[in-house]
C-alpha cells in the first residue's frame, strides 16, 4: 500500500503518460474519460467539415490566441486576465457543445485539442501568478474540466480521449504550458485545417531547439520516452519516425538520448 501512494503521488506531480492498459490506475489517477465519445482515426486524416452532424466555431478562441500567443508559442497571460470575459465565455460555450458520436473525427480532435489548451490556460490563469503549472496541487488530475453535465481532468483529456484517437501528433498539439512543452499554436484547430495544422505542429516542434537530431546520434525531448508507444506502433522505431518530419535524417538509430524537461511556465517576457 505504501508503495502503491507513493506511485500515486508521483502520477499526480507529473505530466506523465501512464500504460493505456493499465485502467485501474487511470480511474485512480482521475484519468476517466466518462464516456465521452472519441472516434479512432482511420487511414490518412482529411480536413474536412462535410462529414459531421455539427461545426463548432472556434473563432473566439482563435481570435485571443491571435492576440495573446506569439510565434514562438510564449503566452501573454496577463493579456488574457484582461480578456477574462471573452475568455470565459469560449470555455463556457466548450462547456454546452460537448461533443457526441455523430460528430466527426475531424470534429472531435479538433474540439478537444482546442479544449485541452484552453482549460490548460484557463488552469494558469485561476492560479497566477506562478513558475511552474507543477506547483499547481492536482493540475493534471482535478476535475474542473466541463463538458456538458461532465466534469474530467486534463489527465483524462489528454491519456483516455486524445491519445486513444490512433492520431499521435496531438502530442504536438496540445500544450502543457511549460517551455519544454510543444508550442502553443497561434491559431486555432478546426475541423477543415485539422490534417495540416497536426502536420506543421509535428514539423515544428521536431525541427525545432526542443530536440538536436544529428546523422549519428540525437537528443530528442522527452516527449518522445514517455510517450514512445504512440509513435511506434507496429515496427516502426523511433528514429524512423523522427524521419518521416526531420529536416536532418538520421541514420543511427541507436544513438538517442533524451532531454531534460524544463517546466517553467511558457509565459512572455
Amino acid at each position: 500500500m505504501k508503495n502503491f501512494n507513493l506511485l500515486k503521488r508521483i502520477l499526480i506531480m507529473a505530466i506523465f503518460p501512464i500504460g493505456l492498459s493499465s485502467c485501474a490506475l487511470f480511474s485512480a489517477a482521475g484519468f476517466s474519460s466518462k464516456g465521452l465519445p472519441h472516434s479512432n482515426v482511420k487511414g490518412e486524416l482529411i480536413s474536412t467539415i462535410s462529414n459531421t452532424s455539427t461545426n463548432i466555431d472556434h473563432s473566439t478562441w482563435h481570435n485571443l490566441l491571435q492576440k495573446y500567443v506569439d510565434e514562438k508559442g510564449l503566452v501573454n497571460y496577463e493579456g488574457f486576465k484582461k480578456d477574462r470575459k471573452a475568455f470565459d465565455k469560449y470555455i463556457k460555450m466548450l462547456s454546452e457543445n460537448k461533443p457526441n458520436q455523430t460528430w466527426s473525427v475531424q470534429e472531435q480532435l479538433s474540439y478537444y485539442i482546442n479544449a485541452y489548451n484552453a482549460n490548460t490556460v484557463k488552469l494558469v490563469l485561476d492560479n497566477y501568478p506562478l513558475k511552474s503549472v507543477q506547483s499547481i496541487d492536482g493540475a493534471t488530475t482535478k476535475e474542473f474540466v466541463s463538458m456538458g453535465t461532465k466534469q474530467i481532468s486534463l489527465g483524462a483529456l489528454e491519456n483516455s480521449i486524445l491519445r486513444r484517437m490512433n492520431e499521435p501528433r496531438v502530442n504536438f498539439a496540445i500544450c502543457k504550458a511549460a517551455i519544454s512543452s510543444p508550442r502553443l499554436l497561434n491559431e486555432a484547430y478546426t475541423a477543415d485545417a485539422i490534417n495540416e495544422q497536426l502536420e506543421y505542429a509535428t514539423r515544428s516542434f521536431i525541427n525545432s531547439p526542443k530536440n538536436s537530431i544529428k546523422p549519428e546520434s540525437a537528443q530528442l525531448s522527452r516527449l518522445f520516452d514517455w510517450y514512445s508507444g504512440d509513435f511506434t506502433g507496429g515496427s516502426i522505431t523511433i528514429g524512423e519516425y523522427i524521419n518521416r518530419y526531420s529536416d536532418v535524417k538520421m541514420k543511427n538509430w541507436n544513438n538517442i538520448s533524451f532531454k531534460e524537461y524544463n517546466w517553467s511556465l511558457n509565459k512572455q517576457p
